[in-house]
């Protein structure tokens, strides 16, 4: 699949269509739109043939931002950028500025460069499984499609599978997440009118006991410290435990000593 992706981008074909609006009634004078593709470059140009009113200036609009504007005369503007026709296709409108303004503009079409959202989604058995393709790229896509590897087609009526797709955008839903099922590579295929192209998604389905494992990990640190605690009280010397029969002692000393000092006092008085 993904080699027949890219046999289309090598012989990729560019859709060029080029309009003009004039901004009053009559007879409008014909805009002719094209670009180069040249060391990295993308150069864009519109000509204009025999206008019909004097021209003041130029601009360049893509995705309603303006790109380029001059006030420069002449019926032929042009505009430049770095990259590649895939990664900046779409509408570009070139303006010619006077009394009236007209207007034409140079379409980049390319086969659709399909994305994945994530290149590699996490879920855990039972759970429901969510994965996502774009097509940033223009003309928008026509028709999309996943695959599984090994299983082929997946398709909305199998029960555990459902595919919503909208333009540039489509998204699977699995359910219940099988670890042994639904384990693997997936593709997600789009088509326009250049051509085709797909991206992969891998898909890794964990155990519902996973989630445990950090817990019970703590739990277990925990059982051996106090382990150890246990052991090493049970092991201390006998002399670094202090002896009860040591501190009752004490106080008999002192008082056969102030016995003997009483008797002395007496003896000295007689």
């Amino acid at each position: 699949m993904a080699a027949g992706a890219a046999g289309t981008r090598a012989l990729l074909a560019l859709l060029v269509l080029c309009s003009m609006a004039a901004g009053a009634a009559g007879t409008s004078p014909d805009i002719a739109g094209n670009f180069l593709v040249d060391a990295g470059k993308v150069t864009l140009w519109c000509n204009m043939s025999e206008p019909q009113h004097t021209i003041t200036g130029h601009k360049w609009i893509h995705k309603e931002k303006t790109l380029k504007e001059d006030n420069e005369p002449g019926a032929s503007t042009s505009y430049t950028f770095e990259g590649t026709v895939e990664e900046h296709s779409g509408i570009y409108e070139c303006i010619f500025e006077g009394n009236p303004q007209t207007r034409g503009q140079v379409n980049i079409s390319v086969p659709p460069q399909v994305t994945a959202y994530k290149k590699s989604e996490h879920g855990n058995e039972g759970d429901t499984g969510v994965l996502t393709c774009k097509n940033p790229s223009f003309p928008a896509v026509t028709t999309w499609s996943w695959h599984k590897s090994g299983h082929g087609r997946l398709e909305n009526a199998s029960g555990r599978y459902i595919i919503k797709s909208s333009g540039n955008k489509t998204e699977l839903r699995i359910l219940k997440l099988d670890i042994e099922q639904d384990t693997g590579d997936y593709f997600c295929n789009a088509t326009n009118p250049l051509g085709t192209g797909d991206a992969t998604v891998n898909l890794r389905v964990r155990s519902r006991l996973a989630a445990l494992w950090p817990f019970l990990g703590i739990v277990a640190e925990v059982l051996v410290l106090v382990t150890i605690i246990f052991i090493y009280e049970k092991r201390r010397k006998p002399d670094e435990v202090p002896d009860d029969d040591d501190g009752g002692s004490a106080p008999l000393k002192s008082n056969a000593t102030n016995h003997k000092d009483k008797n002395v006092r007496q003896r000295n008085a007689n």
